[in-house]
């Protein structure tokens, strides 16, 4: 089960199937950063590839033909209980410090309500702020509202993980909050929680 979550707050509460039918989302974001003349910052992005066919049937074929193919995990079985997280009216470079100082790469946003409103990734940060090592030497003035991804997609505790990652693939983000029934952050999900769980024993199961 997934939700979206905006500056208005929920918007969004069904399954993976439903959501990509939601043509509102259409992996917008609600405000963009701008540079000082206004205009918005050239941003790289790369393609994600899909695996070849050949080299698929390739590895499946490498398989032995009696496979212990393991428990299917759920979000609450592999997700960060203690979530670090930022305001949206903090400034860029506060949330900056925030992420580096806990070894980070994005935090979900919060408004003054505690409801979640966004994601934000040092990517985002660096649209603002121009860094020298661990030293901010120029900072825009922006808050984190400015530069954040809005709206996010959050996923209930016992969402598949094989769906989470797919809609962080869609959706260009490293990772997802997890929200309980009553839209409360209760955990977060990153790339690497994913691929820890993908290496550890007993192992993700990646079929159906």
């Amino acid at each position: 089960m997934f939700s979206i979550y905006g500056i208005t707050g929920q918007v969004f509460s069904g399954s993976l199937e439903a959501m990509n039918r939601v043509h509102a989302l259409s992996k917008a974001r609600a405000s963009r950063p701008v540079t000082q003349d206004g205009e918005e910052p050239e941003v790289m992005t790369h393609p994600v590839g899909r695996p070849h066919e050949d080299a698929v049937r390739a590895y499946l074929a490498m398989l032995p033909q009696e496979i212990d193919r393991g428990p299917l995990y759920h979000a609450e079985q592999i997700m960060q209980h203690r979530v670090i997280t930022v305001l949206d009216g903090n400034d860029v470079a506060q949330a900056w410090r925030t992420l580096r100082d806990h070894h980070i790469h994005q935090a979900p946003v919060l408004n003054d309500n505690a409801q979640l409103v966004g994601i934000v990734s040092e990517r985002d940060l660096l649209t603002a702020i121009n860094i020298d090592g661990e030293q901010i030497v120029e900072s825009l003035s922006r808050r984190v509202r400015d530069v954040m991804t809005t709206p996010v997609v959050a996923a209930s505790p016992v969402t598949d993980i094989r769906r989470i990652a797919s809609v962080m693939l869609d959706n260009g983000v490293d990772g997802a909050p997890i929200t309980n029934d009553s839209g409360l952050l209760v955990g977060f999900i990153s790339r690497s929680d994913i691929l820890r769980a993908v290496v550890t024993d007993p192992p993700l199961s990646l079929w159906r």
